[in-house]
């Protein structure tokens, strides 16, 4: 038996004291708690059981002299199993701690983790705890107590004018590259490998999003069909990376994420993560236990005031984590500061960032969760992203988050669809979008640097696919083809799928190239999705979280038509940076070259955008969403030669006249000679 003390009730989770660890876990209607010692991963029994002390405001703990680093452990713990309560206790399972900083393991779905007896499929839970004991199914957590050397590490602190987000999934970028080593392919350390890094760095890139990478467990019925949460949006440990990345042992996973996180501050590059405190992989009533759900229930969770057995869901994934109760609240404030201090990222994309902000139930830009950020000292100077939308009522809530706070703009991403696939009465929309979104940002201190813009992101078509596919393709999902959003605002020009004519072809890379040049000249802050750039598709998948393969992998070969996409994306990127902001001072144009009466929306007509940015250094943009040519005259004022600079119909420079004609779906920048 391992020499004990009584410990101490902080911090939570399992530290390092002395000659050996302190453990503690909150539990405010428990009846008893057990600490369970693994020698092995695999171990169905625990070597050691030791029961835990109740401390304070429900937090039970105990010293364990003689353990450290590489320790494997995990809960039982005891209460009453009353679903009509709200209570799911049940012994017999092995518990993870919230607060494990790396797992042994991925979550891999058996029997012995349900909740509730087998029933026939479907059924309703005769709320009946299950008996099967859970320890051998469940990876273990680890103790983790090693130093790193951070180095002379620091964050890069890119201001939000010059930021360009590139979001990507750790294992798709690297699988399939060609020159990352085969042993880092799909890791932490693959990601921030040379050859990765280079390709960012010419795109002009300044901060890499990553796809969730706190422990996530797949849904069982994912497992059923031999299929994985590959995006990671089902989270169990908020300050465990995911062992899926890691190259090494028990908790290498920690090293090696901040030996990313090094890598990629050295070469200039942020680091930011997509984090999901709104729901976990513990599902709804029928859903497995593995932590939550058998520590605390009632605290952790959202639960139906009219039926405590069940849970409100506002997020799709059968339960809502209550951050209108303080301990889960805490949780997720430790989890951020532990991500920005420990291990160094630098920012933070909320998913379904209304949860957060929601009471009973209506969402609340100054909720508790927004004022203790505001508050803190470390989390309030990181970037902070919202997705600005759930499932609960009043759901979209772009605009409304606090001062400081970044938001995905769907309003762009929609209008940009709609404007080049050739929508009628889009152009007024898109003025809006382009000089920075000054109807939704306009509160106190907001602003266009709110506004992340983008076209497309890990959710929905790939931009190849945008302009191949008018339906969406999800049958490898096995759902019928029924999951996935039937609003995509995509266009196939001729043919679903691959193009079978030259003609066709060219279409789509102009439409893609003028979308592409709208999101980099575009007023915010402008956000890439992984492969776009080389032209990556997902043959009409666009619900691909579950796949885990060449579908979803980024692969590194273009085409050469993907290959010359990539010339146009580094270009114009290099372009954004070297343009003044289109800012409320733009001059609109009709295309007679003479200025329209007003800038309301419905002053837009037909497919034509034109605007002109005068200063020292003035700036004409042309835009035509409709399939004919278009004449264009040229503004007399200022009277300067202009040349055009980009052009998404052809490649080069080259002087206009007093006017010009516009391709069909296409882009036209000049500047004076």
């Amino acid at each position: 038996m391992p020499r004990l003390g009584p410990g101490r009730p902080s911090p939570l989770g399992a530290s390092r004291s002395g000659e050996g660890t302190n453990f503690a876990l909150f539990s405010a209607h428990a009846t008893a708690v057990d600490l369970c010692l693994f020698h092995r991963p695999t171990d169905a029994l625990e070597a050691e059981r030791i029961p835990l002390t109740r401390g304070p405001q429900g937090v039970w703990h105990i010293a364990v002299a003689g353990i450290g680093h590489g320790q494997l452990y995990g809960y039982r713990v005891h209460g009453p199993y009353a679903p009509e309560r709200g209570h799911r206790f049940n012994p017999a399972k092995l518990l993870l701690d919230p607060y494990a900083r790396a797992l042994s393991g991925s979550v891999g779905w058996n029997p012995s983790l349900a909740s509730h007896p087998d029933g026939p499929p479907g059924a309703i839970p005769d709320h009946s705890a299950d008996p099967r004991d859970s320890a051998g199914a469940m990876p273990k957590c680890v103790v983790t107590a090693a130093a790193f050397d951070w180095g002379d590490d620091r964050l890069p602190g890119t201001p939000w004018d010059r930021t360009l987000i590139y979001e990507c999934h750790v294992k798709g970028m690297t699988m399939l590259h060609p020159e990352v080593p085969k042993e880092l392919r799909g890791t932490y350390l693959g990601l921030s490998s040379e050859p990765v890094i280079r390709h960012l760095r010419s795109l002009g890139v300044t901060a890499v999003e990553l796809l969730p990478v706190h422990q996530e467990a797949s849904e069982p019925r994912l497992a059923a069909l031999g299929l994985v949460n590959y995006w990671g949006y089902s989270p169990i440990a908020y300050f465990a990376p995911d062992v899926r990345f890691a190259r090494g042992g028990l908790g290498q996973q920690v090293e090696e994420f901040k030996t990313m996180v090094r890598r990629l501050h050295a070469a200039g590059l942020e680091v930011l993560l997509d984090v999901v405190y709104n729901h976990t992989a513990e599902g709804g009533c029928l859903g497995p236990t593995l932590s939550f759900r058998g520590i605390d229930n009632a605290t952790y969770y959202r639960l139906d005031p009219a039926d405590p057995a069940r849970y409100e869901d506002f997020t799709g994934c059968g339960n809502t984590l209550d951050t209108r109760q303080e301990p889960v609240l805490d949780l997720v404030l430790d989890s951020l500061r532990y991500w920005a201090e420990e291990m160094r990222v630098d920012g933070f994309r909320f998913d379904l960032a209304p949860v957060l902000g929601r009471g009973d139930p209506a969402f609340d830009p100054a909720a508790p969760f927004f004022a203790r950020i505001r508050a803190d000292p470390v989390l309030s100077r990181l970037k902070l992203i919202a997705e600005p939308w759930d499932l609960g009522p009043d759901g979209y809530q772009a605009g409304r988050f606090p001062a400081g706070w970044g938001e995905w703009n769907g309003q762009f991403r929609d209008s940009v669809r709609r404007f080049w696939r050739g929508d009628p009465g889009v152009a007024g929309e898109l003025a809006a979008r382009l000089t920075g979104s000054r109807d939704l940002f306009a509160g106190p201190g907001r602003g266009p640097l709110a506004s992340v813009n983008f076209v497309t992101c890990h959710d929905g078509f790939t931009l190849h696919d945008l302009v191949s596919y008018e339906q969406k393709h999800n049958e490898a999902n096995g759902e019928g083809n029924r999951d996935g959003s039937d609003h995509n605002l995509s266009r196939n020009w001729g043919v679903e799928g691959p193009a079978t004519t030259t003609q066709v072809g060219r279409v789509r890379e102009r439409v893609t190239r003028s979308m592409l040049a709208t999101l980099a000249l575009s007023r915010g802050v402008p956000m890439l999705s992984h492969g776009d750039e080389l032209g990556r598709t997902q043959r009409g998948n666009n619900n691909a979280y579950c796949q885990d393969g060449p579908l979803t992998w980024v692969d590194w070969r273009p085409t050469p038509a993907g290959q010359s996409l990539l010339g146009f994306v580094r270009a114009v990127f290099t372009l954004r940076s070297e343009l003044p902001p289109l800012g409320p001072g733009v001059l609109w144009l009709g295309p007679d070259g003479l200025p329209l009466t007003s800038d309301a929306p419905d002053a837009f007509g037909g497919h034509f955008l034109g605007l002109l940015l005068d200063g020292e250094r003035p700036v004409l943009l042309l835009l035509n969403g409709g399939g004919r040519s278009r004449a264009v005259v040229l503004p007399a004022e200022p009277a300067v030669p202009w040349t055009v600079v980009l052009d998404t119909a052809q490649d080069g420079s080259r002087p206009a006249g007093a006017g010009l004609t516009l391709a069909p779906h296409s882009l036209v920048l000049l500047q004076p000679r």
